[in-house]
C-alpha cells in the first residue's frame, strides 16, 4: 500500500537536500547552498510521502504589506493530484493580507490566475560566459562599497522597489560583492551585487537611475567575471535585453511577474534593472 501524502507542514533545514533534488529534477540550477540561502531568509511548507519530500513552497516577507513566493515544486510522479494547489493555498494562508508577488512558470500560470494573480511584467533570463569586456567602469565611478555605504544602498533599494528589503540586501552583501556607482557628492546613486548562484554567478540586484548607469554597473561586474558563467534576470521593459545579448548573455527564458493585491511602486528616480532571483525579487 502506498503511503498517503501528508502535510503541508513546515519545511525544515533537514529537508533541504531533498528539496535540492526536487529542483534538480526540473533542471533548475539551484545548488544546496542556494536553497539554504533562501531558507534562512524565508519560511516554507512541505508535502511528504512517508519520509520522502514530494513538494515545497516558500515565501519571503518584506514588511507588513508585501511578500514574494517561489520554489513551488511538486514531484512529477504526483502530477494531476492537485498537490500544487494544496501547498500553494496553505502557503498563501500564512501571508495574511500582504500583497504577494511571484514569477510564474508556464506550468503554474493557470493556478495563479485562478487565485487572483494578474500579470504586470515579464522577466527575461539572460545567461552565458562573460566575454572580454573592457574594465572601463572604474573610470566612471564604480567602486567597491564601503560599510558606510550600506544605509544609502538600503535607501536606494527601498525607493526603487517600494518594499523594505533590509534583511535581504544585508544577506546578499554578506554573500556577494557590492559595488556602487557614486554621484558627484560621493553618495551612491546606484548599486549592483554579484554572488555565486546556480551554474556560476548572478548579477543582481542592479538598481540605477538610468539605463546607462545600469550598463556601467553590469560592465564592471562582467569585467571581473570573464570566462565564467553569468546569469542576469531583467524586466522586459528595462531596455537592457539587446545590450545583454551583445555582451554574450543569451535570452533563454521568460516568466510572467504576477501580483495579488497592490503592486509595490517606486518612490524615487531609481529603477530595478536586474533582480536577485526570480523568487526573492
Amino acid at each position: 500500500m502506498t503511503d498517503a501524502i501528508s502535510g503541508p507542514d513546515a519545511l525544515t533545514a533537514q529537508d533541504l537536500p531533498q528539496a535540492a533534488a526536487l529542483s534538480a529534477a526540473l533542471s533548475w540550477p539551484h545548488r544546496l547552498e542556494d536553497w539554504r540561502f533562501g531558507y534562512d531568509l524565508g519560511h516554507g511548507l512541505a508535502l511528504r510521502q512517508g519520509g520522502r519530500l514530494v513538494g515545497t513552497a516558500m515565501a519571503w516577507d518584506y514588511g507588513p504589506d508585501f511578500a514574494t513566493v517561489g520554489s513551488i515544486i511538486v514531484d512529477s510522479q504526483f502530477k494531476g493530484q492537485r498537490l500544487g494547489s494544496r501547498i500553494f493555498d496553505a502557503l498563501m494562508d500564512t501571508l495574511g493580507e500582504r500583497s504577494v508577488i511571484l514569477a510564474a512558470t508556464l506550468e503554474g500560470l493557470e493556478l495563479y490566475r485562478r487565485r487572483g494573480f494578474v500579470g504586470f511584467d515579464q522577466i527575461c533570463q539572460h545567461q552565458g560566459i562573460a566575454a572580454n569586456v573592457a574594465a572601463v567602469a572604474q573610470a566612471d565611478g564604480v567602486e567597491q562599497a564601503k560599510s558606510a555605504d550600506l544605509p544609502a544602498v538600503l535607501e536606494l533599494d527601498a525607493a526603487a522597489t517600494g518594499m523594505p528589503r533590509r534583511e535581504l540586501i544585508a544577506r546578499l552583501v554578506e554573500a556577494g560583492d557590492l559595488r556602487v556607482l557614486r554621484a558627484a557628492d560621493g553618495r551612491p546613486r546606484g548599486y549592483a551585487i554579484t554572488r555565486e548562484f546556480g551554474r556560476g554567478h548572478v548579477v543582481g540586484p542592479v538598481v540605477a537611475a538610468t539605463e546607462d548607469d545600469a550598463q556601467v554597473l553590469i560592465t564592471d561586474a562582467l569585467s571581473r567575471l570573464q570566462g565564467r558563467f553569468v546569469r542576469i534576470d531583467t524586466s522586459i521593459g528595462s531596455g537592457l535585453g539587446p545590450w545583454l545579448e551583445s555582451q554574450g548573455l543569451v535570452h533563454v527564458d521568460t516568466v510572467e511577474a504576477m501580483v495579488r493585491g497592490e503592486r509595490p511602486l517606486p518612490k524615487g528616480p531609481g529603477r530595478v534593472f536586474a533582480i536577485s532571483s526570480q523568487s526573492l525579487g
